[in-house]
């Protein structure tokens, strides 16, 4: 049975279309996804493919909200109200509790804090309320010694930059966010979704693996006294599941920073054409030298977190590095262990948005990326 794909794509992008289409033949029959691509402010990739999904349909996007999330703090950095290199006991004084007064808002933003989570883990309400979070870590002992080393701070970096931001603008992240850049570009993603556009949520469907795959996720489980297990917050009892948790509506209505977006892939691939270039005749959201300075990797090397190779800039992947080497240097994003993906490239103006509803083996950007944003990328460099 062909499967049908929806959308359009500029002149030039044929061939993004005929690899969309190639892999989702291949993909199972109940297969939902959209991908959508800008350059220079232009839409040139506009897909969708699924029963029932629509250009417009919305999708947990899990750890791509930290794009979002730290798209706010680079506004506001670029603004003068945040410093980088202030000591983040300036803004948020009870967080030089257990020896961590000397860490700076830079070092926060790289996952250099040791502050991955709690000892005793989140319940699923604080999960959802990045307050809660906040104030817990507060008073929590890091795990290592604050700006030594980096990991990944998964469920937590959110709570943590937007407790800043809450302390410097008297606003939560999500509030800034709304007013500052979703609303004035009508994106399609939400950072606390209205109830009046729930209908739109398709669920998270869980992991199909195959045997072997079912094999490699066994042999990856991690102890419940691990750096992972904290971080992912599965040493408590019953801690509940992604799909638990993207599936929550409180999480949706609340949108905490660390994961619980919800978007469409015109959203995903919009917020970052706005953040590099015009759209909807205004200027980019930020300027070349803040652009320079959220892309430049400040950690690289071995995770603690992820036990593997990794690269950050503030708050964002180094999208270059982590997934796509064939990208512009200074290229930043961030995946979602959905599947989704989403980056900026400066240097070619292509802005790239990708969604799926179900979760993709092994997580984190779904292995179809790699194809897709090749065959995006190329287009954009003939154009």
């Amino acid at each position: 049975m062909t499967k049908e794909i929806h959308g359009t794509v500029a002149d030039g992008f044929e061939a993004v279309r005929e690899e969309f289409a190639a892999f989702v033949a291949g993909e199972r029959d109940d297969y939902e996804g959209q991908l959508c691509a800008y350059v220079h402010g232009r839409r040139v990739v506009d897909l969708w493919a699924g029963d029932g999904v629509e250009a417009d349909s919305l999708y947990a996007v899990y750890s791509s909200t930290k794009g979002a999330a730290h798209l706010v703090v680079a506004l506001l950095v670029q603004d003068g109200t945040l410093e980088l290199d202030r000591k983040v006991t300036y803004y948020w004084p009870e967080f030089a509790a257990e020896g961590k007064g000397a860490l700076t808002l830079r070092e926060l933003i790289s996952h250099r804090a040791g502050l991955v989570g709690t000892d005793t883990g989140f319940t699923a309400e604080e999960m959802a309320d990045d307050r809660a979070i906040a104030e817990r870590l507060a008073d929590q002992k890091p795990f290592w010694r604050p700006g030594s080393a980096f990991g990944y701070h998964a469920l937590v970096i959110g709570a943590l930059t937007g407790e800043v931001v809450r302390r410097a603008t008297g606003h939560t992240l999500q509030q800034v966010y709304e007013e500052r850049i979703r609303a004035p570009y009508g994106l399609d993603f939400h950072l606390g979704l209205p109830a009046a556009l729930d209908s739109r949520y398709r669920p998270v469907q869980p992991m199909m693996p195959t045997p072997q795959q079912q094999a490699a996720l066994d042999a990856a489980q991690t102890g419940p006294h691990t750096l992972a297990s904290i971080a992912f917050n599965t040493h408590v009892p019953n801690p509940g599941t992604l799909v638990d948790y993207a599936n929550s509506r409180i999480v949706r209505a609340k949108g905490p920073a660390s994961a619980g977006g919800v978007a469409a892939a015109r959203g995903l691939a919009g917020m970052y054409a706005a953040t590099i270039s015009e759209l909807a005749d205004r200027p980019p959201l930020l300027k070349p030298d803040t652009i320079a300075e959220v892309g430049q990797i400040h950690s690289i090397g071995y995770d603690l977190v992820a036990r593997t190779h990794k690269s950050y800039g503030l708050g964002f992947q180094a999208t270059a590095d982590t997934w796509h080497p064939f990208l512009g240097a200074g290229a930043f994003g961030h995946s979602g262990a959905g599947g989704s993906q989403a980056f900026a490239d400066p240097r070619t103006g292509l802005s790239y948005g990708y969604t799926r509803r179900r979760l993709a083996f092994p997580g984190g950007a779904a292995p179809e990326n790699q194809r897709l944003v090749r065959a995006v990328h190329t287009a954009a460099l003939a154009i």
